[in-house]
C-alpha cells in the first residue's frame, strides 16, 4: 500500500485528504491511501518517514512550507527561488521538494485577471505568500506584502491609504483569516475603498465565499476563492508522485 499524506498543524478539516480519498475511490485506485500527519514541530519530520516506510509523498501546509526545506535532499528551482515547498516526493535520490502552489495559483489567477491588474497587495508573509509573490514576479506584476507586524518594505494594515488601495487593484489574501470555523472574520483592509476595478483572490476555500470576498462583491470587485487552486495543485502533486523518473 502506497501512503501519501499532509503535514501541518493544526490540520482540522483537510481538503487534501477528502480530495484524494474521493479520487482514489472514483478512479478505482485501491493501492493508495492519503493520511493526515498533524506534527506539532518540524523536528518530528525525519521520524515521520522512519515510522512510515511506505510513505511515498507528502503535501505540506501551514506552518511548515518554509521550515521543511532544510530537511530535503533536493529541491526544484521553483522551491529555491520562492523559498517555499508544499509537495515532497520520496525518490532513490532522497526527498525532493516541489511547489505546486505556484502552478495552482498561476492558473487560477489568470482566469479572471485583467490587463489593468498590474500592481498587487499580498496579505500575509508565510509560505503561501511566497508562492504568490513568485507568480506575480514572473508575471510582471508589482507587489507589496502587508503584515500585522511589518518589517523592511512591508506595509502595515494601517498604511493602506486611499492612494495605496487605488494603485493596487489586485489583492491576494494568503492568511487563514476568515477560514472555517472563524468565517465571521476578515483581513482588516479598508473595504470601503474597493471598486469594480479590484480583483480579490482568497486562498481560503472554506467557506466558499469568505467575508473578504463578500465585502469585495458588495463593492463590485472581481472575486475568486482558493478552491480551483487547491484542485490544480493536488493534481500536480499526484502527477509528480507518479512520474517514472527517480
Amino acid at each position: 500500500m502506497r501512503i501519501f499524506g499532509l503535514i501541518g498543524y493544526p490540520l482540522g478539516h483537510s481538503f487534501s485528504q477528502r480530495y484524494f480519498t474521493e479520487k482514489f475511490s472514483r478512479e478505482g485506485i485501491d493501492d493508495c491511501v492519503y493520511k493526515l500527519f498533524p506534527i506539532t514541530s518540524i523536528s518530528e519530520f525525519d521520524r515521520l518517514w522512519e515510522d512510515n516506510p511506505d510513505l511515498c509523498g507528502l503535501n505540506v501546509t501551514i506552518p511548515y512550507k518554509e521550515k521543511v526545506i532544510p530537511f530535503l535532499d533536493h529541491s526544484t528551482g521553483v522551491v529555491q527561488r520562492s523559498g517555499a515547498c508544499n509537495c515532497i516526493k520520496k525518490t532513490t535520490r532522497g526527498l525532493v521538494g516541489h511547489n505546486t502552489d505556484v502552478i495552482g495559483f498561476e492558473r487560477s489567477l489568470r482566469r479572471r485577471l485583467r490587463p489593468a491588474h498590474r500592481s498587487a497587495l499580498i496579505l500575509g508573509t508565510g509560505g503561501a505568500a511566497k508562492a504568490v509573490a513568485f507568480v506575480l514576479q514572473e508575471s510582471g506584476i508589482h507587489y507589496r506584502f502587508v503584515s500585522r507586524n511589518p518589517s523592511g518594505l512591508q506595509l502595515g494594515y494601517d498604511a493602506l491609504t486611499k492612494d495605496v488601495m487605488e494603485t493596487n487593484t489586485l489583492i491576494v489574501n494568503t492568511t487563514p483569516v476568515g477560514m472555517y470555523p472563524h468565517q465571521d472574520e476578515a483581513p482588516e483592509i479598508p473595504y470601503e475603498m474597493l471598486s469594480d476595478a479590484h480583483y480579490l483572490f482568497d486562498l481560503v476555500y472554506n467557506p466558499e465565499v469568505t467575508r473578504f470576498l463578500h465585502y469585495g462583491k458588495e463593492r463590485g470587485a472581481i472575486t475568486e476563492n482558493g478552491g480551483d487552486m487547491l484542485q490544480i495543485q493536488a493534481e500536480e502533486s499526484w502527477a509528480i508522485w507518479n512520474e517514472d523518473q527517480p
